[in-house]
């Protein structure tokens, strides 16, 4: 049985921060990558076999780790797999966002975590749960991104998520029994750091 505690961290209206991060979404749709359910789809896909994948592995290992371990290798192991700055600065942004709303759940991880280590160890799930938990949220908080910036049709949209769930279930079952993924997106990297320079967003990152 899935635990409360995974369901209520993984909700949206967790004050956390993650309704203002667009997921690489706001920068591929200012480039005229995303413009309809079907190049979301394809953009999806390529974000949860990449950052979805590796976030996955890194959730699912804090979740096995201990208070004792050693964090700050994770924590660096995660800023290796994270080239931009931009996107290191954004997953920090919601780690910190996740401890300021469980309040001394996890003192040693320090005030900001990155976000996939933070939710890992704050869920309270096995390895299993937690990675598909962020494998899911990898292409769920871009699409609710793409409704606001897009107007697409929600019911369409989530029409096509639901044919996402078993790659998703895949991704996440490799995440959390191969160890930390090394999967790189270069193009995320280079539109995460072009939205970070640009001007006017509407999301963060």
């Amino acid at each position: 049985m899935v635990s409360a505690g995974l369901l209520l961290l993984g909700d949206s209206r967790v004050p956390a921060g993650g309704h203002v991060h667009s997921g690489g979404i706001e920068a591929a749709w200012r480039a005229g990558l995303v413009t309809d359910v079907a190049s979301l789809r394809d953009f999806l896909v390529g974000r949860l076999t990449t950052t979805g994948r590796v976030c996955a592995s890194f959730a699912a290992c804090a979740a096995r780790m201990t208070p004792d371990d050693d964090w700050a290798l994770l924590d660096e192991e995660f800023d290796a797999r994270t080239p931009s700055a931009a996107q290191r600065a954004a997953s920090r942004q919601q780690g910190r966002g996740l401890m300021r709303a469980y309040p001394g759940a996890a003192p040693w991880l320090g005030p900001k975590p990155h976000q996939p280590i933070a939710f890992g160890v704050l869920s309270g799930a096995s390895p299993e749960e937690v990675a598909v938990a962020t494998a899911l949220a990898s292409v769920t908080a871009p699409a609710s991104a793409a409704l606001r910036l897009l107007a697409l049709d929600p019911f369409a949209v989530h029409r096509m998520l639901v044919t996402l769930t078993s790659t998703v279930d895949s991704v996440a079952a490799e995440a959390a029994r191969d160890g930390l993924a090394d999967d790189c997106a270069p193009l995320l990297d280079v539109l995460a750091e072009a939205h970070h320079q640009s001007e006017g967003q509407l999301f963060v990152s």
